[in-house]
């Protein structure tokens, strides 16, 4: 990877695994057990680039109104990844953490995030976060909620928000990348991306390789961030 500067914080939103599957004759959850298989290898690439947190847009709040079917394989690769791949991921010194509302979630499958956060917690090279059942208005709407049941009253602040954003610790993203050709956010990081530089791709995740992320990269480099300021 380049030596120019890099972000702290690369979010990704994995778009483009039913489309991937479609053009090779095979079923959307081939599509989606190819793009689970292409985050090891993302979190190898991510933390040899130096970045120290990776976010990734795995299931959104909207994803629940896809055919039943293809949800329950959804979970099911969920459940596979998070069983399986936790050593490995350890093993790369990155923490693995959760966005998003669990409330929907089978038991299971919390029951293997909170294995795979208490077994991580401790490794400080990458933090690692899958937001499922992740929207970004819901991230805002759970934040003002938990501010007033925590008894403030009067004046808001974004400090006063943030503090019950999903993971009030973990810097804004630098850098959100969009797969497959879309170009929107989607419901992701709404309030987080407020000034993060955006790159669209046409490639779809599962094809999404070291090229394609360097790509990225160079060109988040060449960049000047202004934060809503005029150039000097």
């Amino acid at each position: 990877m380049s030596e120019k500067r890099v972000p702290e914080h690369l979010a990704i939103i994995l778009d483009g695994n039913g489309r991937w599957a479609r053009r090779r004759g095979l079923p959307r959850l081939m599509g989606h057990r190819a793009g689970l298989r292409k985050l090891e290898e993302m979190v190898h690439l991510v933390k040899k680039a130096g970045i120290r947190y990776f976010s990734v847009y795995a299931f959104s709040t909207e994803n629940w109104s896809r055919p039943e079917m293809e949800v329950a394989g959804l979970m099911s690769l969920f459940r596979y990844y998070i069983r399986r791949k936790v050593e490995a991921i350890k093993a790369e010194g990155a923490r693995i953490r959760f966005a998003g509302r669990r409330d929907r979630l089978p038991p299971d499958l919390l029951e293997l995030m909170r294995h795979a956060e208490e077994r991580t917690k401790d490794e400080s090279v990458l933090d690692f976060i899958l937001c499922i059942n992740y929207g970004g208005r819901p991230e805002v709407l759970d934040a003002v909620n938990a501010l007033y049941a925590s008894g403030h009253r009067g004046t808001v602040t974004e400090a006063d928000l943030r503090r019950f954003l999903y993971l009030p610790d973990v810097p804004d993203p630098d850098l959100v990348i969009r797969t497959s050709g879309e170009l929107r956010l989607s419901n992701f990081w709404l309030w987080e991306a407020a000034y993060s530089e955006l790159y669209f791709t046409e490639a779809y995740w599962p094809d999404f390789d070291e090229a394609a992320l360097r790509a990225a990269l160079e060109d988040y480099a060449g960049r000047e961030r202004r934060y809503g300021g005029l150039k000097a």
